[in-house]
């Protein structure tokens, strides 16, 4: 039987997320919004992850703007955005009163599919996100953070798909955020997993190692419903495999996708443009472009090794990247195996870079990395030897207990604290993720609303990792 595979677009969020530091702004959105609403995509991936840092830090931007346009310009599209789970689009825990209030605010601005996952692949730590988003009615795709390593069988990943299955979860992501699949593993986890669950399996992979397209083909072939693809000005490296590529490879076979090559290319020019602007503007830096097979050595996702560097640059030990880079694994075994995703691929990145700079592994540690040791962020898929914790903690508890467990909850409390700057009921969850960002911000906006300054209205143009 024919199987019409789903195309997921990621061009307005991950392709320039992992290619320009998520820079891409509304205004360039906005002119092709239209077009990209008629594709018929299965969904446009268009929120979460760092956009939310992004507007407020660096475009000047409200998120929720951003996303209620968005909706606006494509009413017959699905969207979809990116969470943290406990983290929410943050970098700490929040307690459930501030998550369950995010989710509904996303989902009444314009959201319809919201891909949950946790960085320790700890389902402790996705409940409340998951029966929040189940109350709003939202589809829920938990994410599998995909990763190699002694217990990263097919069978821990069928454990972990059969878990959640049993939430309620509408579908499942295999994200592989470092581009660590190959095509054969592919298949054969795919061909585990729908063995296992009757839910929908979606996969997501990226470039870097240059495998994505076997990857998704490969997928496709074992049963995988959807895939994660961007249009080709903005894919390839550590990005994704090119949308009207895969769209032509499966043209005319069991698993055509239906979509018309004619419009996506009248869109792909669009992104020529913007390609060229990036480019130009030096935003865009065309050593992202490249395949990078250290992605397959050394587990680090494409994003992670841009912040590795520019760690290293500030430090004025640029050439130490290659220590850094053997030491990520080192530190990661000592760690328990976290998937190097945020928050963890930071916490694990800048350890390692300590251990180097300094020239004695664990002489400096970082409070987050004393967290992740601690149990803060969750359990880790290993066990952390006792003694390493006790060296890095000083002998502090462990903690066993879902992390969100010993939070009070605290919604009404920040709204107390941001009072003096909310304009919209959502300024407040700006305001938790990111309190100083989001006052500046607001700060910004009552400047320009009242005219009391006029040099605020350019977004930043350097480039930070976020």
């Amino acid at each position: 039987m024919a199987k019409k595979i789903g195309i997921t677009e990621t061009v307005l969020r991950d392709a320039h997320q992992s290619l320009i530091a998520t820079r891409m702004p509304i205004d360039d959105m906005l002119p092709i919004l239209d077009k990209m609403d008629k594709v018929g995509f299965h969904s446009l991936e268009c929120w979460g992850g760092a956009t939310f840092d992004a507007c407020l830090r660096f475009l000047n931007e409200d998120p929720w703007d951003r996303l209620r346009v968005i909706r606006e310009k494509c009413p017959n599209t699905k969207l979809q955005m990116l969470f943290r789970g406990q983290n929410m689009l943050g970098y700490r825990h929040y307690a459930d009163d501030v998550v369950e209030y995010f989710v509904q605010r996303s989902v009444a601005n314009g959201i319809d599919i919201i891909r949950i996952f946790d960085a320790l692949n700890d389902i402790k730590n996705l409940n409340t996100a998951i029966k929040a988003a189940k109350k709003e009615k939202a589809h829920v795709q938990v994410a599998i953070s995909y990763t190699t390593g002694p217990v990263f069988t097919n069978e821990y990943y069928v454990d972990y798909a059969k878990r959640i299955e049993e939430t309620g979860a509408d579908s499942i992501c295999i994200k592989d955020m470092a581009a660590l699949l190959t095509p054969y593993e592919t298949y054969n986890l795919v061909k585990a997993l729908k063995e296992a669950v009757s839910i929908p399996i979606q996969l997501h992979t990226h470039y870097t190692s240059g495998l994505a397209s076997m990857c998704l083909l490969k997928g496709i072939e074992a049963g995988v419903d959807v895939v994660d693809t961007a249009m080709s000005p903005l894919a390839l490296g550590t990005s994704h495999a090119p949308t009207e590529s895969i769209v032509a490879a499966l043209k005319g076979t069991e698993y055509d996708t239906g979509l018309d090559l004619v419009l996506l290319n009248e869109i792909r020019e669009y992104f020529m443009t913007l390609r060229k602007k990036y480019i130009d503007s030096g935003l865009l830096d065309q050593s992202m472009l490249a395949t990078n097979t250290k992605a397959l050595v050394y587990q680090v996702p494409g994003g992670m090794l841009s912040n590795l560097l520019s760690q290293l640059k500030q430090a004025g030990k640029a050439d130490k990247l290659e220590e850094v880079l053997q030491e990520v694994p080192r530190v990661r075994q000592d760690s328990g195996y976290p998937p190097l995703v945020t928050p963890t691929s930071q916490i694990v990145g800048t350890q390692a870079v300590f251990n180097v700079i300094n020239g004695e592994r664990y002489k400096m540690c970082t409070n987050e990395f004393k967290g992740l040791v601690s149990g803060k962020y969750g359990t880790t898929p290993v066990p952390i030897d006792p003694e390493f914790a006790k060296k890095i903690n000083g002998g502090e508890e462990i903690i066993t207990c879902r992390p969100a467990d010993l939070l009070e909850p605290e919604l009404e409390s920040l709204k107390k604290e941001c009072a003096e700057w909310i304009e919209q009921e959502e300024d407040v969850l700006s305001y938790a993720q990111f309190p100083k960002v989001a006052l500046d911000f607001f700060k910004k906006r009552r400047d320009a609303k009242y005219g009391i300054d006029g040099k605020h209205g350019d977004a930043e143009k350097q480039i930070h990792p976020v």
